[in-house]
């Protein structure tokens, strides 16, 4: 097993020499090398039960921001593995660099066409510089959290009701590109916004409700008006072709037979020829 270690052992003879170095680097002036010094002799000192408050582990997906006097040290975070730090001069903050995920609260917004409702969503980002996240920003879950909000106010308030119905995806892109530009300064990387819910009041509802099947019974009216207009132009084709043929005529007059008898009734009307009464007619 590799384990990575940050700096060596406090009993190091070139450790101290080192230290100085670091000092004069960092500028922490005259007072901050006698700090310095009397802090590894302190360790030096109380070794081994130093040993517990001087070396500390950092998981893999963690990373230590080491402060010596006030002063972040060594230029980037460190970890993972063993890590050695001073006592009384030297302090750390852990950052966790996984994916975190929060829920935005129900955000009640009036959007562009004067309709009030209410909207959630998740967000998830994670830490990608642990110095800026601790060094730009107070709180960098918190203000990202609170900045979230803000944002999803905002856009969801240039939008119509139908367009946020129907182009959530897009909206939650937009909230998400938005959101990394403003959070980049603090280290902060927005992977991805998801608007989960968007809740009507109970009046909205019902009008769209109605309005939905308004418009199902209109286009029901249109389609069944379309029907009889082609039932319409075919029985006048159809017309058209038994006049042409008197024999056609009297085969329909055989078919209407034939459809009568088989649905069993006890009286059947047998149409006369129209030939015949038309020799009547001529007498």
């Amino acid at each position: 097993m590799d384990i990575h270690m940050d700096s060596q052992p406090p009993l190091e003879k070139g450790r101290p020499k080192e230290e100085l170095l670091d000092a004069v680097k960092s500028g922490i002036g005259i007072c901050g090398w006698v700090l310095l010094i009397l802090s590894g002799l302190f360790a030096a000192i109380t070794f081994p039960i130093s040993i517990w408050f001087c070396v500390k582990i950092i998981q893999e997906y963690e990373r230590a921001v080491v402060f010596r006097l006030g002063r972040i040290i060594t230029g980037k975070a460190r970890g993972p593995g063993l890590m050695f730090i001073l006592p009384c001069t030297d302090t750390f903050i852990k950052v966790d660099l996984r994916v975190i995920s929060f829920a935005i609260p129900p955000q009640e917004i009036l959007t562009k066409d004067s309709v009030t409702t209410t909207v959630d969503g998740v967000v998830y980002y994670k830490v990608e510089n642990a110095i800026k996240s601790v060094a730009n920003v107070n709180n960098v879950h918190v203000a990202t959290a609170q900045l979230a909000q803000t944002t999803l106010r905002n856009i969801l308030g240039t939008q119509t009701l139908s367009s946020i119905l129907s182009n959530r995806e897009e909206i939650a892109h937009n909230i998400q590109t938005i959101l990394d530009n403003a959070t980049h300064q603090w280290g902060v990387n927005v992977e991805r916004v998801e608007m989960r819910d968007v809740r009507l009041p109970v009046q909205m509802q019902r009008a769209m409700a109605a309005e939905a099947e308004a418009v199902r019974e209109a286009r029901a009216k249109i389609v069944a008006a379309e029907g009889e207009m082609n039932a319409s132009r075919a029985l006048k084709e159809a017309s058209m072709v038994i006049c042409e043929s008197p024999a056609a005529l009297q085969l329909r007059y055989l078919q209407t037979l034939t459809t009568i008898a088989s649905e069993n009734n006890s009286t059947i009307v047998f149409p006369i020829p129209i030939d015949l009464l038309q020799g009547l007619s001529k007498k």
